[in-house]
């Protein structure tokens, strides 16, 4: 099996999105790897969406909140063992929300929106 994917990934067919370090774990454990990325990128398309129909402090806002997607985003994705996107990424729920509502900056946006 590793001899198959070293040939694939060997004619491009993976793109290495890190230092050349190689993710261990299945074939299928691997793919929850990309089914992680395509849930940021569902984030990021939902928050841009916003963004269009906003203007002023709200626009800014969105695009912080997007800011930090892309940071969680790496972070996540800079992990090499299968493990952990089994862990706590399988079951793709709130994950990506959960990220962004702990971020101090997010915390920081909505506290600045409370009116007393």
């Amino acid at each position: 099996m590793k001899e198959r994917i070293s040939v694939w990934e060997g004619e491009g067919g993976s793109v290495s999105e890190t230092s050349g370090e190689a993710m261990t774990g299945t074939v299928n454990q691997i793919e929850i790897r990309t089914q992680v990325n395509a849930e940021f990128d569902r984030v990021i398309t939902a928050l841009e969406a916003a963004a269009t129909k906003q203007s002023g402090q709200d626009r800014m806002d969105t695009q912080t909140v997007i800011a930090i997607v892309e940071e969680k985003r790496t972070e996540v994705m800079e992990h090499q063992q299968a493990g952990y996107f089994i862990h706590d990424w399988q079951e793709l729920r709130d994950q990506v929300r959960q990220l962004i509502m702990k971020d101090d900056r997010y915390k920081a946006i909505k506290t600045g929106k409370v009116q007393l």
